[in-house]
């Protein structure tokens, strides 16, 4: 599937950190997406970092041109880079948690797994544990 260029691939809103690391993703863009409401955004590619990349951009924009080439823009500059893919990463915790509530735990279930913990502390408790272990 081809991107239109006028459909940006990701926006940042702010400060952007450019992390050059080994391994897979060799250049990471870590910053908060230019959404509502706004989320951590990152950005991996699969290459090194263009030449002339700064550690910081600002309201950087990512945009797909031809197959394999990216397009860094930001105030700073403009950059190309080369890569087979980038992998777009945008934290969804806070909508998840907000449309599926975490469920209250059973003050049961909290009583039990307190009473495991102190008696995990001490080697009176472990051998307990270990005796009621045995019998399951």
């Amino acid at each position: 599937m081809r991107r239109d260029m006028s459909e940006p691939l990701a926006r940042f809103a702010g400060s952007v950190t450019c992390e050059r690391a080994p391994g897979a993703l060799r250049l990471v863009l870590r910053g908060t997406g230019a959404t509502q409401p706004p989320r951590p955004l990152t950005v991996g590619f699969a290459a090194a970092a263009p030449e002339g990349l700064p550690g910081t951009l600002r309201d950087a924009v990512i945009e797909a041109g031809a197959p394999g080439h990216f397009r860094i823009s930001s105030a700073a500059g403009e950059w190309t880079l080369a890569a087979p893919a980038a992998h777009v990463h945008v934290d969804a915790a806070q909508a998840f948690y907000r449309a599926i509530p975490p469920r209250p735990v059973p003050l049961t279930k909290r009583i039990f797994w307190k009473l495991v913990l102190i008696l995990a502390g001490n080697r009176a408790g472990i051998a307990l544990l270990r005796s009621l272990r045995g019998r399951s």
